[in-house]
């Protein structure tokens, strides 16, 4: 079985989950920002993504080599301190992403980490700046403070999916019924 997690991250969030996802389906994760080995033979693909400002970190390469891909079962999982039922999270994958990219992606959305400190200090102001603007107190919170939502159990969905197609390539394929079953293996 051929597949690959491949990810794409700003502060260790989206890495740490593809690391955990690594581990527990033995399915080899590349970060996009280096070299990766040839994909023509995987048969599905798990992408991760952080979401930095309202954008996917990998919206640029996956429209670079979304043609590879299209034919093929693709998980997107990604990470941002967003809530994953919230709505914002649906808005932005539409506004960066193309409908048949939309249409052909299973979706799980995860909650991240932000430790201010890793932030580049030019950032860190204007983030605090923004938690005065914004008009959701939880958001504002985590904009002031950080947050870590971390969490190796919301990766079952994704592990899920995997399995599923894990199995389905292994398991025996259905004979046509158009073809008669031969005398020696009738019961």
């Amino acid at each position: 079985m051929e597949a690959a997690i491949l990810y794409s991250g700003k502060y260790g969030s989206t890495e740490q989950y593809a690391q955990w996802l690594q581990e527990l389906t033995g399915i080899a994760a590349y970060d996009i920002r280096k070299p990766l080995p040839d994909l023509s033979a995987t048969e599905f693909l798990v992408l991760g993504s952080s979401i930095i400002l309202g954008a996917p970190t990998f919206k640029k390469w996956l429209f670079r080599n979304w043609e590879q891909f299209r034919k093929k079962p693709v998980l997107l999982f990604t990470v941002s301190g967003t809530a994953p039922d919230h709505p914002n999270l649906i808005t932005w994958l539409n506004l960066h992403l193309s409908p048949e990219m939309l249409a052909h992606l299973k979706y799980v959305p995860l909650r991240g980490r932000l430790d201010l400190m890793q932030l580049p200090w030019w950032l860190r102001p204007l983030l605090r700046l923004a938690a005065r603007m914004t008009k959701d107190p939880e958001e504002a919170q985590r904009m002031r403070e950080g947050f870590d939502y971390m969490d190796r159990d919301s990766l079952q969905p994704i592990v899920e999916w995997i399995f599923l197609r894990q199995v389905s390539a292994i398991a025996p394929k259905p004979v046509p019924a158009s073809r008669p079953i031969p005398e020696h293996l009738e019961i």
